[in-house]
């Protein structure tokens, strides 16, 4: 009996027939479809060996049902455990734990609260007022404030004075938000991350949204630190998809998003030339996960993640374990690009429709790029 990928998506149109064409057209004894779902009891057992997750960011009926299924032996890309527990302020810390670039970022208490929620009783841990002029002095000017769980383009700031961030954070209700230290790049690089392994960075124009195919957009040792970098942080986090977004300054390369379990995989956004790339390495490694499947259970020990010291982090079963030793060097494997690959070509394989549809519908993943402010791209990130 052939193994099963189930895919669940929203809105997205090119990349869910195309892989599920790639996979079921090799004939490898795994098979793909779309997850159907009714009401699924508490010990209802998987059948599927992987479930390919784009959008349960938004459904969180989705999110529920697949924390169940990890618990039946099925592995979740991306680990809904994981998934569940992530925001930009914890990916701060991570990434500087890890001994990589990243803005300057502090949390904030949150404006609002929920109805029931009394100021004096509730919140008594809290110091009050905030030291805006501490804040300040620590990130700088100017700075981004946006909403630590969010995406999208959403509740994204540039505040040019202190002025400016205290009237936004006033308007921000119930969100959790963080500012952020506003890095002015000079070349701005987008990695899609399959695998914990693979990893292709991409010439990214935040200003425009717009992938360049271009194969020498970056010299040997920027390359290298770059895929060096998110495949410490792809690992650290035990994503399989996902994407990051690099700001370089000064030669200097900034994790600016790297939460991105749903990364954008249309057609019209990565080009035919990624969008074959993904495709084909998204079939890969479902086809290899459901031969040999890997315990996510396993990976809910996240007290191997957050102990150990700043910089050091040691491979342990291909997910990044801090420890308090002396960090291993970290290997690109040969097959790892620094370069753009060699144009693929999409014809007669279902890759690439060659008849776009009268009204492309809203992308679901949460990958649309919350990098940039779209006013204010041109100066720097958000």
């Amino acid at each position: 009996m052939a193994l099963k990928v189930g895919l669940i998506v929203g809105r997205e149109w090119s990349f869910p027939p195309a892989f599920i064409e790639e996979v079921n057209r090799r004939n490898e004894g795994v098979t793909a479809e779309f997850v159907q779902l009714g009401a699924p009891r508490m010990d209802d057992p998987s059948e599927y060996a992987v479930i390919i997750d784009r959008i349960s960011h938004e459904v969180p009926f989705y999110r529920t049902y697949l924390k169940q299924a990890v618990i039946q032996g099925c592995t979740v890309v991306n680990n809904p455990f994981m998934w569940t527990a992530d925001d930009k302020f914890f990916g701060a810390a991570l990434a500087t734990r890890l001994g990589i670039a990243h803005p300057k970022t502090i949390v904030l208490p949150n404006k609002e609260y929920i109805p029931g929620i009394v100021h004096d009783e509730s919140l008594r841990n809290l110091k009050y007022p905030l030291d805006w002029e501490a804040i300040v002095e620590y990130i700088g000017l100017p700075c981004i404030l946006k909403d630590a769980h969010g995406g999208g383009w959403k509740d994204v700031y540039v505040c040019r004075t202190m002025r400016e961030l205290i009237d936004n954070y006033d308007q921000s209700g119930l969100l959790t938000m963080i500012v952020q230290e506003f890095i002015h790049w000079d070349h701005f690089i987008r990695c899609i991350c399959l695998g914990q392994d693979e990893i292709l960075p991409i010439k990214y124009d935040p200003r425009e949204r717009k992938y360049h195919v271009e194969h020498a957009h970056m010299g040997e040792e920027l390359g290298r630190r770059v895929v060096d970098d998110s495949r410490k942080l792809v690992r650290a986090l035990g994503y399989d998809m996902n994407s990051m977004e690099w700001a370089v300054r000064d030669g200097v390369p900034y994790a600016i998003d790297f939460m991105n379990p749903a990364p954008d995989m249309d057609i019209y956004s990565l080009t035919p030339h990624y969008f074959d790339w993904v495709v084909k390495h998204m079939a890969d490694m479902a086809i290899d996960l459901a031969r040999n499947p890997r315990p996510q259970v396993r990976e809910l020990k996240w007290e191997d993640l957050f102990a150990g010291s700043r910089h050091s982090a040691e491979m342990v079963g291909g997910a990044a374990v801090l420890g308090s030793g002396s960090p291993p060097p970290v290997e690109a494997p040969a097959e790892a690009p620094t370069k753009a690959p060699a144009a693929p070509s999409v014809t007669g394989s279902g890759t690439a429709s060659s008849a776009r549809p009268a009204a492309r519908p809203a992308a679901d993943p949460g990958d649309a790029p919350d990098a940039v402010v779209r006013a204010e791209a041109e100066e720097g990130h958000a």
